[in-house]
């Protein structure tokens, strides 16, 4: 029986820990949104599309899509689209190579149902990793345990 409160107590530990690691991932989760938020422009009706070069999923109803290496579109979606978080690929309709708001999709495969796009904003990429430049990296410090 003494078993048992261990048990309890290494539970305890585990869903603490992964509360933790639950509200740093939520917390690193804002801070893009808002970040690409500050580096969108204002709405456009569409863009051209030749390669999907890279996308960031930032929430279920938004997702950042780079045509190029320095380009990028901030897509509102009208909805939820589920598993955009954890999907390992997209798609984008297009027709004649340009992706226009309230008509062209984000698919993300399987059953889901594709996501409509209600809005498309143009994303400064410098502006975007602006805040990045010259700072150094966070770093958590910690005190080795003594043996």
């Amino acid at each position: 029986m003494a078993v048992k409160p261990f048990l309890i107590l290494g539970a305890a530990l585990l869903l603490g820990a992964c509360a933790r690691v639950g509200q740093e991932y939520t917390a690193r989760l804002n801070a893009r949104q808002q970040a690409y938020a500050a580096a969108a422009g204002t709405p456009v009706q569409s863009f051209h599309y030749f390669t999907l070069w890279s996308w960031e999923p930032l929430s279920d109803d938004q997702l950042a899509v780079y045509t190029r290496a320095n380009e990028a579109w901030l897509l509102d979606l009208d909805g939820k689209c589920h598993n955009l978080q954890f999907t390992n690929h997209i798609g984008l309709t297009s027709s004649v190579s340009e992706v226009s708001a309230r008509f062209d999709r984000v698919i993300t495969g399987g059953a889901d149902a594709p996501c409509f796009i209600k809005q498309i904003r143009p994303v400064d990429v410098a502006k975007l990793h602006e805040p990045q430049q010259g700072k150094p990296r966070e770093v958590e410090e910690m005190q080795r345990p003594a043996k």
